[in-house]
C-alpha cells in the first residue's frame, strides 16, 4: 500500500487501535502516540496498547493520554516487523487477518497484516508516519515530539548509518513546531540512574570476545536486573557499546528473558549484515541492527551465535 491509501483509511474509518511492539523503544512508542494524538485531533477514537509497561524514560510521550472505550474499527500496528512481536498479551492480534494495516521499516516484515505500508529505506518508522501525517494537516507540538524522538532514538541522535538527509530533513521541520529536541535527546542519550550507570559497568567488565575479537559479547542476566533494581528497557544502549571498540565487527547482546530464553540483539558494522544473521535463528531487523529469540543453555545460546556469525565473516 501506498501513503495515500493510508491516508485513505486513516481519513474513513473511526475507531483506531494502534499496536507497537513489546520491549517497547522510542520509534514503536513515538509511532504510535503520534498517530494517537493526530487522531484524536480530527475527531475520532484511537487507543494505543502494548504487552509491556511504557519504560520510565518514554513516559513524556503518553502525557495526558487516557484509553477511550469504543467498538474497534481498524487496527494499526506500527514498527512491528513480525506478528509475534506483539508478545503473548496481544495473542489475539497475531492471528491471521486480526491487524488491518501495518507501517514500518524495517526489511524482514513478514507481511502478516491485511494491508502493509513499508519503506526499509526509511531510518526510522517515525519517518514514515511524519511523511502521512504531514500530509494530512498540522503536525502539532505533541505529535512533532512523539515523531522526532522516534527518529533521534532509531538513528541513534542521527548517528547511525540508516542516518540520511531525509531524517535531517524531517527532523528539522519537528524541530520548527517548537519541541524541546534538546530536553528529549538529553533524557534519550544522556541522563541515567545511579542503578543503570552500576548495571551497565558490571555487564560491560564482562564482555568477552571471540573470533580473534571480531565478536563482543554482552550477557545481561535476571539476577544482574535484580541486583540492581533495573529493568531491561533501562540498558538500551549495551548492544552499541561493543562496537565503541575497535576492530569489533559484531557487537552481541544476551539478554536472559525467563529461565532458558534468550533475546539476542546483534550490532554490526558493514562487514556483515545483523538481519541476516538473526534470520536464521527465526528472528529479523535492519542490516546493521536486528535480533532473533533462542532458548537453551547460555553457554550453548553464545556458540550458536558466534557460529553463525563466523560463517558471515
Amino acid at each position: 500500500m501506498d501513503i495515500n491509501g493510508v491516508r485513505r483509511i486513516l481519513n474513513e474509518k473511526d475507531n483506531f487501535t494502534i499496536l507497537t511492539h513489546i520491549s517497547p523503544d522510542g520509534d514503536t512508542l513515538g509511532c504510535g502516540f503520534a498517530l494517537c494524538r493526530f487522531l484524536r485531533s480530527m475527531g475520532k477514537k484511537a487507543n494505543v496498547i502494548n504487552g509491556d509497561k511504557v519504560p520510565h524514560r518514554y513516559e513524556f510521550l503518553c502525557e495526558g493520554y487516557y484509553p477511550q472505550e469504543f467498538e474497534e474499527e481498524c487496527v494499526v500496528a506500527v514498527d512491528i516487523a513480525d506478528a509475534k512481536l506483539m508478545g503473548d498479551a496481544l495473542k489475539r492480534y497475531q492471528e491471521p487477518g486480526a491487524v488491518d494495516l501495518c507501517i514500518d521499516h524495517h526489511i524482514s516484515n513478514t507481511g502478516y497484516a491485511k494491508e502493509t505500508l513499508l519503506d526499509p529505506t526509511a531510518g526510522a518508522a517515525a519517518m514514515i508516519m511524519y511523511e502521512i501525517l504531514s500530509g494530512m494537516g498540522e503536525i502539532t507540538k505533541e505529535v512533532a515530539a512523539c515523531l522526532y524522538t522516534g527518529i533521534s532514538t532509531d538513528t541513534g541522535c542521527f548517528r547511525f548509518e540508516n542516518t540520511d538527509s531525509r531524517a535531517h530533513m524531517y527532523a528539522a521541520n519537528l524541530i520548527e513546531t517548537g519541541i524541546d529536541f534538546y530536553t528529549i535527546n538529553r533524557k534519550m542519550f544522556e541522563l541515567k540512574s545511579r542503578n543503570v550507570a552500576a548495571a551497565e559497568r558490571a555487564i560491560v567488565s564482562q564482555m568477552k570476545f571471540y573470533l580473534n575479537d571480531k565478536v563482543a559479547v554482552n550477557v545481561i542476566s535476571l539476577d544482574t536486573l535484580k541486583k540492581y533494581g533495573v529493568e531491561l528497557a533501562e540498558l538500551e544502549g549495551i548492544p552499541s557499546v561493543a562496537l565503541t571498540i575497535e576492530g569489533v565487527a559484531a557487537g552481541v547482546t544476551v539478554k536472559e528473558k525467563a529461565k532458558g530464553t534468550y533475546k539476542i540483539s546483534v550490532r554490526t558494522t558493514d562487514e556483515l549484515n545483523a538481519s541476516r544473521i538473526c534470520s536464521d535463528f527465526g528472528g529479523g531487523g535492519h542490516i546493521r541492527a536486528a535480533g532473533c529469540e533462542i532458548k537453551g543453555e547460555l553457554c550453548d545460546v553464545i556458540d550458536k551465535v558466534v557460529a553463525k556469525i563466523s560463517e558471515y565473516i
